[in-house]
């Protein structure tokens, strides 16, 4: 999205919102699921704010990382855009609202004359594992807006939103109250990259290694299938050395059996001896 579709200047005011969309077609309109093979996720509460011409929603989820919210932007034009916001960097961003705000607040009236050169006002930025996050309060000939980008350091297209600055304050109000419900920390989880599935075959059956999180911590979910039944067991991560260790023993038992067994077979027979 252009900054210069994103001002808020010589618009209508902001109109403020909360409702619940659940299965509503404005909903069904932009919503996919998180990328990077998170596996099947749950929605667990949703705000919208009709902040002038445009349209946010704010969406707390969960999958088998953890707790997050997207954030969603419908222009009046129907494009769209996302970024997505661990609890622990939701609550940060919502305390850069506020020091964004009392910026804003402390402003003059816009002067298209004389605008910076970059259109930048104020900058912060946020660093979360392998993302950051740059917050600009800009100005260009439209008004005044808070562009909040997404950048992914692996690698990754860059995502953003365009907040027009008369509608922090409304968003940093829905923001907090989720906050508040669903806490303001990543409540302890892992917070790193949990590893990807791994699968092998052997003879007729397929296993399946998923690595999981919940709120008992990281498990590994071993699968067995055959003719379409699936049966699976569930190690936490607690005792996967534990297990390892197990498994090993088991491993190094059976190659010293199998050693002894073949070394009896080349063992010489009593007539090659005598030759």
């Amino acid at each position: 999205m252009s900054d210069l579709g994103s001002g808020d200047e010589g618009l209508s005011g902001s109109k403020y919102n909360v409702a619940n969309v659940e299965g509503s077609s404005s909903r069904n309109e932009f919503e996919s699921s998180v990328k990077g093979g998170s596996g099947v996720e749950q929605e667990l509460a949703t705000k919208m704010l009709q902040i002038q011409s445009k349209r946010f929603y704010l969406d707390v989820k969960q999958n088998r990382r953890g707790r997050f919210i997207k954030v969603a932007e419908i222009g009046a034009d129907g494009r769209r855009s996302q970024i997505y916001l661990a609890l622990s960097t939701a609550a940060e961003f919502r305390d850069h609202l506020s020091s964004f705000s009392d910026y804003y607040a402390s402003l003059g009236p816009p002067n298209t004359d004389n605008l910076p050169e970059d259109g930048k006002l104020k900058s912060e930025m946020m660093i979360k594992d392998y993302r950051r996050y740059y917050l600009d309060l800009k100005e260009n000939a439209r008004g005044r807006f808070l562009r909040v980008s997404q950048t992914i350091t692996r690698g990754g297209p860059r995502s953003q939103i365009a907040l027009p600055a008369q509608g922090m304050i409304e968003f940093r109000d829905a923001l907090t109250d989720l906050l508040e419900e669903f806490g303001a920390n990543d409540g302890g989880r892992f917070k790193g990259d949990l590893p990807e599935e791994r699968h092998m075959k052997v003879d007729n059956k397929n296993f399946y290694f998923d690595i999981g999180q919940n709120n008992r911590g990281v498990y590994m979910r071993i699968s067995e299938v055959k003719n379409n039944f699936r049966t699976s067991i569930t190690i936490p991560e607690k005792c996967w050395n534990r297990f390892r260790d197990i498994f090993n023993d088991y491993c190094e038992k059976m190659k010293k059996s199998s050693d002894s067994i073949t070394a009896e077979i080349n063992l010489p027979t009593s007539s090659n001896s005598l030759k």
